[in-house]
């Protein structure tokens, strides 16, 4: 369980292997007019693939992000056997700050949170400041992938538990919970809150549902999911959305009309990806493994279409794609949490979080979003932001509002300030 500090070091080989490919690259043919309806557009997957092969230099980059302090520590996980498991690990200089594990989704990764690291652990007078603990999920990045079936959510939510509990967090905020495998002396369980947004917003859902009360006391997401409300469950909410389609008796406010319609578009025009992650990923994954060209349109499809006209520079992409390209196991890894998801349950129809105030923040280029009423079906909603702009990758694309958010929920005045005991974020 020793913990290793991680510099990334691909090999020159490695390097090689991409340039080869890329001089080998076929594209395909494409439409006159065709721009963004049919995918990727090929002049900017060519412009890519050009600046690939001559300009863009990894080593630079990488030693951008050997800057993050970066970690990776042996966990084993109950039936799976030991994972070496990668994250960034960052503490404030305040004593009293919020332990905060952030939680990634797909397509990102440990790198999505660069930017939001500086401003969690900086100090600012009269808000709260935290230690900040980066999940690299298994198969993502530079963690180790499961070489087994059916490691699921809970298991991801197993490992995230244990890291937190190997790196000494009695009592840490945004992003896991303690359970009974997780400590062996009940003095020192585990109080936690969360933070995730994609599989993230899963993981931690799902943390705070076994778990809440006791040892999660509080959680936030940016991704603001649930299912439509149901008439055996919620009558009087599911009577009203059947004339949310009708102005005058609609039960939802203009903008929660735009997320409904946005919501309606993803799921005819852009859920296709999901689809296939969740039936034959193994069969998509030998396209992503050996076609860094194909690696890099699928990805920067989703850069593109889920952001909030994000203006994604070249190198910023690249790097991105990259990563996926380097990472430990592979890109087919980290497509198997959308089949063992789909097998096993669990990414919505889940019980209400009880006990555990919940925070959503709502960003307006998020693909898919439901109305602040249907938050209610899924936890305590005690704090809710509305952002002007960003979009799927909240951290990345908007990280002083996503830090505000958190400062404004666990601060002064807050509905989880002093949630975790002795932890407040603030001096003395």
């Amino acid at each position: 369980m020793a913990e290793q500090p991680f510099k990334i070091a691909v090999p020159d080989e490695e390097l090689d292997l991409l340039r080869r490919k890329l001089d080998l690259v076929r594209f395909p043919d494409e439409l006159e007019d065709a721009g963004w309806d049919y995918g990727a557009p090929l002049d900017d997957v060519k412009k890519l693939v050009a600046r690939w092969k001559n300009g863009y230099d990894w080593r630079r980059h990488e030693a951008e992000l050997n800057e993050l302090p970066q970690f990776t520590r042996d966990i084993e996980v109950d039936g799976f056997g030991t994972l070496n498991i990668h994250y960034l690990h960052q503490k404030s200089t305040e004593a009293h700050a919020i332990p905060l594990l952030f939680v990634h989704g797909w397509p990102g990764g440990f790198f999505e949170a660069r930017k939001i690291l500086p401003l969690l652990t900086s100090t600012v007078p009269e808000q709260p400041t935290f230690h900040v603990v980066v999940l690299g999920l298994p198969g993502y990045g530079f963690s180790e992938a499961p070489r087994k079936k059916e490691f699921g959510i809970s298991q991801f939510a197993e490992v995230g538990c244990k890291l937190m509990t190997a790196l000494g967090y009695e009592q840490f905020g945004n992003g896991l919970v303690a359970v009974s495998w997780c400590v062996s002396d009940e003095s020192s369980a585990l109080i936690v809150v969360t933070q995730g947004g994609d599989w993230g917003h899963t993981i931690t859902r799902r943390m705070a549902r076994l778990y809440g009360g006791k040892h999660v006391k509080a959680w936030h997401t940016n991704m603001p999911l649930a299912d439509p409300p149901r008439l055996m469950s919620d009558p009087i909410l599911a009577i009203k959305h059947t004339l949310h389609t009708s102005t005058p008796y609609s039960p939802y406010n203009e903008a929660e009309r735009k997320r409904l319609e946005r919501g309606e578009q993803f799921a005819a025009v852009g859920r296709g990806y999901y689809l296939e992650q969740s039936t034959q990923p193994q069969t998509l994954g030998y396209s992503l493994a050996d076609s860094p060209v194909g690696l890099l349109a699928w990805i920067y499809e989703k850069m593109v279409n889920w952001s909030d006209h994000y203006a994604w520079d070249d190198d910023e992409v690249l790097t991105w794609i990259s990563i996926y390209w380097f990472s430990r196991a592979g890109p087919a890894a980290s497509l198997r949490i959308y089949y063992e998801t789909r097998v096993l349950g669990g990414r919505n129809n889940q019980p209400k979080v009880i006990g555990v105030p919940m925070g959503v923040a709502y960003f307006p280029g998020e693909p898919v979003v439901t109305p602040k009423s249907w938050m209610h079906t899924v936890g305590e909603v005690k704090f809710c932001t509305e952002h002007p702009s960003g979009g799927h990758f909240a951290a990345y694309e908007q990280p002083e509002e996503l830090v505000t958010a958190l400062r404004k929920m666990f601060g002064k005045g807050g509905p989880a300030f002093g949630v975790v005991p002795g932890k407040t974020g603030y001096a003395g």
